[in-house]
């Protein structure tokens, strides 16, 4: 596909399902499209209305939104790929173009799902030993989930579930440290499918609590024209600088990524409009795919709205998400920086220009245009940091986005509507019944208002309901991979294995660590501190592996679950060993040989995928660096313990001056080309910089000083 043919939405969604896995839908009868549609659209009214008036009992909860998101993949998600091809027809074993195995797996996916709410009175005497009907219920939807997984995420997720259960069971028969008494399956079924360690765990909660409301809210902003509006005012700001539409991508990416977690819809969405003005511009193919997808990746980490991990990482550690986000600001912004650094060093090297003025729009138009659309964004942090729930935050961000659309973006209604929604959260009054009833059907009434009046409101009625179908589309597929990864989760429990991978981790680096230590002066690595640089190199290596082909929050949980233990017994900060984990699942977006995003990118510039993969993974070095900065140094996500203002600055600025050192290197050019002793010098500075401790930044300065100055006498 050219840079000619990206202005369809349908060729946008065909694309960003030929890369995402979870978008591979299957072609519908008629008949059956509303049917997915209205279930579709039911889950997304449920999880609304649950938000915003008060979740169910956990368990009843984690099983409508199971039963609704298995149901609904074995309608939406073809048994082979192949099958998404070919033109449904309906028959009699195939109603509705469905065939009726697939319909026998959702009924029994449905019913298997809903079977431990149902029985939840009679759960707490059944626990540990399970009747025939739970182990017979328990395996239906141990069997119905894994190919649920298999059609919506790929094979390797199941896999390794299937490897574990494995393991529980016939764990006598493993050899050395992994050897433990093993399993009956009827214990197995009754850990992974009574208790809440297993299928109905965390993992399944936070998605159906805070993810889905997220993920709508997204889609919501974007299809009133959020997202648009960032990008203009990327193109505004940045649009007349050299190398204009690399750094519109860059800061547009930035921005959109702030409403949505997803690489791959981030690439296809903003490199609609930033990649055929870099291809025209004059940058290669492959690097002006690899900017995008580059920056895209940063939406995972880009607060408020961040990647799924991140709620996860609120239940885990048992912390606010308002501190989540205080965190991920820094190395959010370090992955942006380093991006655009190397973005400006090769718009120089090639002398490019930025963009002509009639392709730049005016900051004053688009302000005047599009503000409103940023009222439901200010409404969710308002309602967020004024202390309440992330999934009340969102459902009023949620009802926000309905009366901005419904409005087509008025003003007033937008200001008033923000303004009464802020209000009420700073003076305490969303948590008051009648205050948030009395503000839901005010908002009902004026949104009747524009409906009837306005043919606008009308046509936005329908476009509304599409989001909120899509929405819904968006995150069943993430569904699947929490509950599948319960079961990973559970079988770690059972059998304590994460520990015993753990104790093989840091025991590997210490013993690297002792036979460095004799060549390495202790004065800039003492043992400790090795011990703890290889056990990062090898959960980080891991990480990029299962990122290969496992979903970012699978890969999150799977590593935190082995990985964290390991980190935690060399004194890392728990906060910290989450978000290295984290940024390293991220990575594998841009990390050949698979790198989703930057294929996606690859796809859209008409460039060689594995040529865009390498070059977006040299882009993206600042994000497989940052990791190890705040390992060694914490002050970098501020919430840490024994945080200080000093050990902040010295992190912030050092690690800075590391990534525009490194971008310099990557690209051989900084005022002018640069030779290679140039090149191996900075990146050798780069590294220093980036090391904790103020010595070891007087020392990359050393050798930077120079490349430094030979630059400067250059020109």
């Amino acid at each position: 596909m050219n840079e000619h043919h990206l202005k369809s939405s349908a060729d946008l969604a065909k694309l960003e399902a030929e890369y995402d896995p979870e978008m591979q839908f299957r072609p519908l009868l008629p008949a059956a499209g509303w049917l997915v549609a209205g279930l579709l659209l039911a889950l997304s009214l449920f999880h609304y209305y649950t938000a915003g008036f008060g979740l169910l009992r956990e368990t009843t909860h984690r099983g409508i939104h199971m039963a609704f998101v298995l149901g609904l993949i074995f309608l939406v998600f073809a048994a082979s790929k192949k099958d998404n091809a070919a033109k449904p027809v309906a028959s009699a074993l195939r109603p509705l173009g469905i065939p009726i195995w697939d319909w026998l797996f959702a009924f029994a996916a449905a019913a298997s799902s809903l079977y431990v709410p149902y029985i939840f009175e009679d759960l707490a005497f059944r626990v540990g030993n399970p009747m025939p009907i739970d182990v017979i219920m328990g395996t239906i939807l141990i069997v119905v989930l894994l190919e649920a997984t298999r059609r919506s995420v790929g094979l390797a997720l199941p896999l390794i579930a299937i490897g574990l259960m494995l393991y529980a069971l016939y764990g006598r028969s493993f050899p050395g440290i992994f050897v433990h008494p093993g399993n009956t399956w009827k214990g197995v079924v009754n850990h992974l499918y009574l208790t809440s360690q297993g299928i109905f765990g965390i993992a399944l909660g936070v998605v159906a609590t805070y993810v889905f409301h997220y993920v709508l809210f997204g889609v919501l902003a974007t299809r009133i024209g959020l997202g648009k509006f960032f990008i203009d005012l990327a193109s505004a700001a940045f649009g007349r600088f050299v190398g204009g539409p690399a750094k519109v991508s860059i800061f547009g990416s930035g921005l959109f990524g702030m409403i949505s977690g997803s690489s791959i819809a981030n690439t296809v969405t903003v490199g609609s409009l930033t990649i055929p003005a870099m291809i025209r511009l004059g940058y290669p193919r492959h690097f002006a795919a690899a900017v995008e997808s580059t920056a895209s990746t940063g939406g995972q980490i880009t607060p408020p709205i961040m990647g799924a991990a991140a709620f996860l990482m609120v239940e885990y550690l048992n912390i606010p998400y308002q501190t989540v986000i205080l965190a991920a600001i820094v190395p959010a912004f370090m992955h942006f920086f380093g991006v655009f650094c190397q973005v400006h060093f090769e718009a120089k090297k090639n002398g490019m220009r930025g963009m002509e003025p009639h392709e730049i729009p005016r900051v004053a138009d688009v302000l005047r245009r599009d503000w409103p659309t940023s009222i439901p964004l200010f409404v969710l942090l308002a309602v967020l940091f004024t202390g309440y729930t992330p999934y009340l935050a969102a459902f009023w961000g949620i009802t926000a986005c309905i009366m901005v659309g419904l409005s087509n973006r008025n003003p007033g209604v937008a200001l008033a509507t923000g303004g009464a929604i802020i209000l009420a959260a700073v003076t305490g009054g969303l948590m008051d019944g009648p205050v948030t009833l009395g503000l839901f059907a005010l908002g009902a009434i004026v949104g009747a208002v524009f409906i009837i009046r306005d043919g606008a409101g009308r046509a936005m009625v329908i476009d509304l309901a599409d989001a909120f179908v899509l929405g819904a589309k968006y995150a069943i597929a993430v569904g699947a991979a929490a509950a599948t990864v319960g079961i990973i989760v559970g079988v770690v429990t059972l059998t304590g294995v994460g520990f015993k991978i753990s104790n093989i981790v840091t025991t590997s680096a210490g013993t690297i660590a002792a036979s460095l230590g004799q060549v390495v002066p202790a004065f800039l690595f003492d043992l400790k501190a090795m011990t703890l640089f290889f056990t990062l190199v090898m959960t980080a290596i891991v990480c990029i592996l299962l990122g290969c082909g496992v979903p970012t929050t699978a890969t999150y949980i799977i590593m935190v679950t082995v990985a964290a233990p390991a980190l935690s017994q060399l004194g890392t900060e728990p906060i910290i060993a989450h978000f290295f984990v984290f940024y390293f699942g991220v990575l594998a977006d841009i990390t050949p040989p698979v790198a989703l995003a930057a294929y996606a990118g690859a796809s859209m510039a008409g460039a060689d995928p594995f040529k865009t993969g390498n070059t977006a993974f040299r882009l993206g070095m600042a994000k497989a660096l940052v990791p190890f900065v705040f390992a060694y140094e914490p002050a970098m996500l501020i919430v840490t313990k024994g945080f200080t203002w000093g050990a902040f600055v010295e992190v912030t600025l050092t690690c800075g001056l590391g990534i525009l050192a490194l971008a310099a290197a990557l690209t051989g050019f900084a005022r002018t080309a640069l030779a290679g002793w140039e090149r191996w010098l900075l990146a050798a500075a780069a590294i220093l910089l980036m090391s904790p401790g103020w010595g070891m930044a007087a020392l990359g300065l050393a050798f930077a000083a120079p490349v430094l100055f030979r630059q400067w006498r250059a020109v």
